[in-house]
């Protein structure tokens, strides 16, 4: 199991402390570390909450946090909306059902769609960003709130049916390997996806740099196409990471965004 670093854990405390209230103390950086956690912070695009978690712990110990980090993250960092659908058009069209069926059934359990929706954006941005803290602070503090409410018997339904139900297990298994969830808290969670901590620590240390390009192929002046490789095998070793948690979703959302991105030359 990878070790988690000074910043890493300072980071996660951060979170901990922003997302649910807990108590946590921080271990003194330097300048240096805090403009790397700040790094992390706007790659996962997690400003708010790491907003509040200073404003419970930061003033509670001596941490040496500078002056300039606390502007930037008071200055906010822009949140982003995961895009709620599926790269697969067949079970996009599930997905789409699943809802209005739910919506208009006797029995309508909303709770039990807002979970289903808060997985399948954060499939998402995993998929195409490979950033997972934000949906999986949403999908945590959600069940802590609402949980009570789902009928996780639907909920299991519908993954199944989506093909998502490795996926979803995988983002409930972050939530234990890295905010001390219990797996009672998580009845979606079968069992736990021994990879999930490395996983979580590979998108916090690296999707900072990760997300610097966003092209895959590019007409040059003269007319020849040049690609980014460097992109397409991040991009390529991202669905690997994936594809045995959701084998037709990842193979789906790689195509579509290669197809994507040849379309960009023609335009």
């Amino acid at each position: 199991m990878q070790e988690m670093d000074v910043i890493t854990r300072n980071f996660f405390r951060l979170l901990r402390s922003g997302a649910w209230n807990e108590d946590e103390a921080l271990e003194p950086m330097s300048h240096f570390k805090w403009n790397r956690l700040e790094q992390m912070v706007r790659a996962q695009r997690v400003g708010s909450i790491i907003k509040a978690g200073l404003k419970r712990i930061g003033e509670n110990v001596w941490v040496n946090i500078p002056e300039e980090f606390l502007a930037d993250v008071n200055e906010g960092i822009a949140d982003s909306k995961s895009r709620l659908q599926l790269s697969n058009a067949f079970l996009n069209v599930r997905f789409d059902h699943i809802k209005n069926e739910e919506i208009h059934a006797i029995d309508t359990n909303v709770a039990s769609l807002d979970v289903l929706k808060i997985i399948v954006g954060t499939v998402s941005t995993m998929l195409n960003q490979g950033i997972m803290i934000k949906g999986m602070l949403e999908l945590g503090r959600y069940l802590r709130l609402q949980g009570d409410h789902v009928d996780f018997v639907k909920l299991d339904k519908w993954l199944s049916k989506l093909h998502l139900v490795r996926m979803a297990q995988l983002q409930g298994s972050m939530l234990v390997a890295v905010f001390n969830f219990e797996t009672d808290e998580l009845p979606f969670v079968h069992h736990l996806e021994p990879s999930a901590y490395n996983l979580v620590l590979r998108s916090v240390n690296h999707t900072a740099s990760d997300t610097a390009e966003e092209w895959h192929f590019r007409q040059s002046r003269s007319g020849f196409v040049t690609n980014n490789s460097q992109l397409l095998r991040r991009n390529l070793r991202r669905s690997l990471r994936y594809l045995p948690y959701a084998p037709i979703e990842t193979v789906s959302n790689y195509i579509n965004n290669f197809a994507r991105s040849l379309q960009e030359i023609e335009e």
